[in-house]
């Protein structure tokens, strides 16, 4: 009898209107690598057994067809975190099974866990049969300005944009716009160049940098570098800016 597979939980929501098409079921999976200065949500980062719940696929589906009647013909699941792709094998089930139910399904991304290594690739290219859309979150297209600001490079998350382009897997790209940081023009163009060599971006989504997250911070009794730089959110101009730049 196979292992049943659970996936560590960090919170679900009933309607989500901002992650994906239509109404979606949202699945917030706890654990994430990626240290970004801007996380609202620096709760989801480590694997603490105190924290969220252990819950199977059939869990989360049982939950979720309960609102299918609100999702019409565009809604369905959304998985994001923490990182979703720290629990690919869970994905896979969750994905495959709710599939087997018509539910349309969509990964939401920083994209940080990709490599075409094994055993990770095959269990990918199997979760992206079972996906509709993939949400990728580019935090910054300059791979030393990455580092700097989350901890970790951006050449296999640039590769796996490249990837989902040559399979053609449909993709909204999402870019949080954080002043002083990711919202320089010559850092938007290069963005959008690069976007703008893939063949399979439906959408550009740009998200203004906030703080609305800060005191998760304090109560974990972490440091916010933002917040000591003093950076605010993005003026209107700015955000106008960039989405010129990268969605027109």
């Amino acid at each position: 009898m196979a292992d049943i597979i659970k996936g560590h939980i960090h919170s679900l929501e009933s309607f989500g209107s901002a992650d994906g098409p239509g109404v979606r079921f949202l699945v917030f999976l706890q654990g994430c690598d990626m240290r970004c200065r801007y996380c609202h949500n620096p709760d989801t980062w480590k694997h603490d057994e105190a924290k969220g719940e252990w819950m199977t696929a059939a869990d989360i589906l049982n939950r979720a067809i309960k609102y299918r009647a609100y999702w019409k013909d565009n809604g369905g699941i959304t998985v994001s975190g923490g990182e979703a792709l720290m629990q690919i094998d869970f994905l896979v089930d969750l994905f495959t099974k709710a599939k087997a139910l018509g539910i349309n399904t969509c990964l939401d991304t920083s994209g940080f866990p990709f490599t075409k290594e094994e055993p990770f690739f095959s269990k990918f290219e199997k979760l992206m049969d079972m996906t509709d859309l993939v949400m990728l979150d580019i935090k910054h297209i300059d791979d030393e300005m990455h580092k700097k600001l989350t901890g970790h490079t951006n050449k296999n998350i640039l590769e796996l944009a490249k990837y989902l382009s040559d399979i053609k897997k449909p993709v909204w790209i999402r870019h949080v716009l954080v002043p002083e940081w990711t919202d320089k023009d010559e850092y938007l163009v290069k963005l959008r160049e690069f976007i703008d060599g893939l063949s399979n971006v439906q959408k550009t989504e740009v998200l203004p940098y906030h703080t609305l997250g800060l005191f998760k911070w304090k109560e974990l009794g972490m440091t916010n570098s933002l917040e000591e730089q003093g950076i605010n959110p993005p003026d209107k101009d700015r955000i106008l800016n960039a989405r010129k730049i990268l969605c027109e």
